[in-house]
């Protein structure tokens, strides 16, 4: 099915991963995604690290389609921050060396400001 989705679809026809499909639902439930009373599983989008660590996950109801820009930039943020622990990307974060912020007590009720 993903194949046939990939091949025909044209704005995935760059795409260089391996896709894959879930036909026991067995993936979905795991990721608590799975729909019993519908069979179906929710468009659920997850980030997870090398080690297995879960960075990300959003769960969309099946017809709202998830956005590769936002996906990309967590992941970009996912890779960033691995590394820059004790800084957080603010939602406008996009790319290293973009303004990052630095959680802490005094940032409550100023983070709209600090990301100005």
């Amino acid at each position: 099915m993903h194949l046939a989705w990939q091949r025909e679809e044209k704005i995935l026809e760059k795409v260089k991963y391996t896709m894959g499909s879930d036909p026991t639902g067995n993936i979905s439930r795991m990721f608590g995604v799975y729909d019993d009373a519908t069979g179906l599983a929710l468009r659920g989008t997850f980030i997870i690290s090398p080690e297995g660590k879960v960075f990300n996950s959003e769960v969309n109801f099946y017809n709202l389609g998830r956005n590769i820009d936002e996906i990309l930039r967590k992941v970009t943020a996912n890779i960033y921050l691995s590394s820059h622990g004790d800084e957080a990307c603010p939602v406008k974060w996009k790319k290293k060396g973009d303004k990052t912020l630095k959680p802490s007590a005094k940032m409550v009720g100023r983070v709209h400001e600090a990301c100005k």
